[in-house]
């Protein structure tokens, strides 16, 4: 479908722009900005104003993204392999991605005073795959966020494509890249206001080029670097999924909690850097800790509360490294965990096979998504709460039933960050971080009572229940949606063992026989999955994880490992022979 051929009702276009001039005019009577910033306020209505008429004006009989063609067909990609790429290719662009990715998280965004960086996403940097004040500063967290968007609007039938039809698969895809594209700037604009502040040179240098505009334009090459950065993610991920092994999300996700769980491991450093080691700051490590611990402490010191700071205290307890080894343990077992489907061939007598439905059959994508809905529920709480001008948004600006957080004098005093949550619906979805966050408290609120920012027991005991019950029905929401979008559903699976020739003995080779078999299963194995993921990775945190990387983090750790294990023995399985291409996915 080329431009010409998509009809349009160019009414619209009058309605938006009178929109869009109501708009730019209650900025400028409400914020009086000045020219330069009412210029680039004036870009980002013109472009939303655009991307409105392009789907509204649509006239056509299918869906209204139809509409946004002229920008989804232009958009730059990666373009695909042509044919089949061989293993060893795909190990180098996997490699040389993930190379890249450790590089850009070492890379700082210039001219941000580093001092005062605030991370809005501390809770949830693990699974987000960033670095506090780097170029990837954002880290996956508008792709996934896009990803959550466009897969509600498409399970709640808003969004009427047919994800089985190419056209509309292409529709689809190109829109989420739209999407992701608006929600990189949607992240990455808040930052600069009051969390990713322009140092004071480089204010004034930019002051000295443009008198009055030097905070905008250091504001300016914040979000530059940001949108940079977050777009090259994509792209990254873009260059995984077409030429690499599996997924560049997460592969970011494994790389980075990787790196999390080894440092919470051995890290030698002390907990508070440049500090003495001691008692009240020991090593930040696991083992190093513990030897600390044994080699200067008597028994009795032990006894009197050494075994208390070494196996539940923070930071990195010996409670920690064992669940963080039990999920290990669990994530390899429910992964290998599967009903096996008979298969045999129509035409070929005795060749026979099997279709293996596994216990994590949404894989653990459903848990990636609920976190990043709740990373970006933090986002938008603590914004209610301290950006200057959402404060005054009526209802819901600076509402304590909404969330509220301390300011950096009551943080230092209460021993917390000033992300963290005190009050409302922000603190009772918020992440429960180790023992001492709940269970230390319950079992003796005059000492522990401190760890409940100022919550009763019992209080804590909701929060605990909330976040947990969050987790597994929103684990279960996303895997109801993946499996549909991913053609992972009872037809789509069907359709699939019809083409390759399969069917289940004792069965008409039918794909609505077949349907009729699988939806005896696959529905229920879909609730399992998403709740078993959900709830692995609430247990995870509220036992506590090494380097704080989170029950979530450590749990799509060891799944995208070995997923990325099995994923490496077919492509070298399809290299030995180039016909189980067909069956397997590969190109024919």
């Amino acid at each position: 479908m080329v431009d010409e051929e998509i009809p349009r009702d160019n009414r619209w276009a009058v309605a938006l722009a009178v929109v869009g001039i109501a708009l730019l005019a209650l900025i400028w009577e409400w914020a009086h900005p000045t020219v330069v910033a009412f210029g680039v306020a004036s870009a980002i209505v013109f472009i939303v104003m655009t991307l409105f008429y392009l789907g509204l004006s649509y006239q056509g009989t299918r869906s209204r993204l139809y509409g946004l063609k002229p920008i989804t067909t232009r958009m730059p990609a990666v373009s695909q392999p042509k044919g089949h790429v061989h293993f060893r290719t795909k190990m180098f662009w996997t490699i040389g991605v993930l190379l890249t990715y450790f590089l850009l998280t070492n890379i700082y965004l210039f001219g941000v005073d580093q001092a005062t960086v605030i991370d809005l996403f501390a809770s949830y940097r693990a699974i987000l795959a960033g670095a506090q004040g780097t170029l990837m500063h954002l880290g996956i967290g508008p792709i996934v966020t896009g990803s959550i968007i466009m897969q509600l609007f498409t399970g709640a039938k808003i969004i009427n494509l047919d994800l089985t039809d190419d056209e509309d698969k292409g529709t689809y895809q190109g829109t989420q890249k739209v999407l992701v594209i608006a929600m990189i700037f949607i992240e990455a604009v808040p930052q600069v206001f009051g969390y990713l502040t322009p140092s004071a040179s480089l204010v004034t240098s930019l002051g000295q080029v443009s008198p009055g505009n030097g905070l905008l334009l250091g504001n300016a090459i914040i979000i530059a670097q940001l949108v940079f950065g977050s777009y090259l993610v994509f792209l990254m991920d873009e260059v995984v999924s077409k030429w690499g092994i599996g997924s560049g999300i997460s592969l970011f996700i494994a790389a980075g909690v990787s790196q999390q769980i080894i440092q919470g491991t051995l890290n030698w450093v002390p907990q508070t850097p440049g500090a003495a080691i001691s008692a009240a700051n020991p090593p930040s490590g696991t083992i190093p800790k513990t030897i600390y611990f044994f080699t200067h402490f008597s028994a009795s010191q032990m006894a009197s509360g050494g075994w208390e700071l070494v196996l539940l205290r923070a930071p990195n307890p010996i409670i920690a490294l064992v669940g963080t080894a039990a999920i290990f343990f669990l994530v390899a077992w429910t992964e290998s965990t599967r009903i096996e489907l008979p298969l045999s061939h129509a035409e070929s007598r005795g060749a026979r096979g099997r279709y293996p439905l596994r216990l994590i059959y949404a894989s653990n994508i459903p848990v990636i998504l609920m976190s990043a809905l709740l990373a970006n529920v933090s986002v938008f709480t603590i914004l209610l709460w301290t950006n200057p001008t959402l404060v005054h948004f009526p209802l819901i600006g600076h509402q304590w039933w909404i969330g509220s957080y301390p300011t950096a004098a009551q943080a230092s005093l209460m021993g917390v960050s000033q992300t963290q949550p005190l009050t409302g619906g922000a603190y009772y979805f918020s992440t429960v971080n180790g023992l001492e966050a709940w269970l230390l408290p319950i079992l003796n609120y005059q000492q522990y009572g401190s760890f409940l920012v100022g919550h009763a027991w019992w209080q804590g005991l909701i929060h605990v229940g909330v976040y947990f019950g969050a987790m597994v029905g929103g684990s279960i929401l996303f895997a109801k949606f993946w499996i549909q979008t991913t053609n992972m559903g009872p037809e789509a699976v069907a359709r699939q063992i019809e083409a390759s020739g399969m069917q289940i003995p004792g069965f008409r080779r039918e794909p609505r026989v077949l349907r009729r078999v699988l939806e005896r299963y696959i529905p229920v194995i879909t609730v399992i999955s998403g709740a078993a993921v959900g709830a692995l990775a609430a247990g995870a945190d509220l036992i506590g994880t090494l380097g704080n990387a989170s029950g979530t983090g450590v749990l799509l750790m060891v799944g995208i490992i070995i997923n990325l294990y099995e994923a490496m023995g077919r492509e070298q399985l399809m290299e030995m022979n180039p016909l189980l291409r067909r069956f397997l996915g590969g190109e024919t």
